[in-house]
């Protein structure tokens, strides 16, 4: 499953649940063919982790919140853009073609490690 990050409250609080487990967020452009893709195969490997927690935030539509994001995470806007948070810090981020499956499961074994 996925959660909607729709409002700058919604990101904090997807950051706070990151001390229990790790959290991705996903960057979405609802205009980009990239995008389209990387957020298909996001959404896929999504509903094989009950682990890990996801969300998508549409830069687009909330684009405020996308911003919101960068500010906070540290972490330039790139869309399509996945960041790991765990214990609340971005421990990992990729954009475009790097975010696979091969690479968000290596960086959670990666956070879960340290």
């Amino acid at each position: 499953m996925v959660d909607e990050c729709r409002t700058r409250q919604d990101f904090d609080a997807l950051v706070a649940s990151s001390y229990t487990r790790p959290m991705f967020i996903f960057k979405h452009s609802t205009r980009c063919p990239i995008s389209a893709g990387r957020w298909r195969e996001y959404e896929n490997w999504a509903g094989k982790r009950g682990d890990v927690g996801f969300a998508r935030v549409l830069v687009i539509e909330d684009r405020s919140v996308s911003s919101y994001v960068a500010e906070r995470s540290g972490v330039g806007h790139q869309s399509p853009q996945a960041i790991l948070f765990y214990r609340g810090e971005p421990v990992w981020n990729a954009s475009h073609w790097s975010i696979t499956e091969q690479d968000m499961a290596e960086a959670v074994r990666q956070a879960a490690s340290s």
